[in-house]
């Protein structure tokens, strides 16, 4: 399944316990329908030290949210909205609001 959020757009988060934060998409992960937002799901890991962590102990990282708990952020009207589809005249297909029926890509 192909997502609708991509990479480095922002969304805004719909429920749990980082309702109504917004972040930018840092991955997306199509098969799993997951997305990682920046600065929202944080967890602590116990990490054992290693190259990439000489010092080890207790990190904090962005965890995957769930694709249906966020929604798009319109860049041009700056509100939540869901996403349509339009095929250009040049035969590029893109990404529309629904609310002001702008073209995000």
């Amino acid at each position: 399944m192909s997502l609708r959020i991509k990479k480095g757009d922002t969304v805004l988060i719909l429920s749990g316990k980082d309702r109504d934060k917004k972040g930018r998409v840092l991955t997306t992960m199509p098969k799993k329908e997951q997305v990682v937002v920046e600065g929202v799901n944080i967890i602590k890991k116990h990490q054992k030290p290693s190259r990439k962590y000489p010092q080890g102990g207790i990190i904090e990282k962005e965890f995957p949210v769930h694709i249906s708990k966020v929604m798009l952020l319109c860049p041009k009207c700056d509100k939540p909205t869901r996403i349509g589809a339009r095929i250009l005249e040049d035969a590029r297909k893109v990404r529309i609001c629904k609310k002001c029926k702008e073209v995000i890509d």
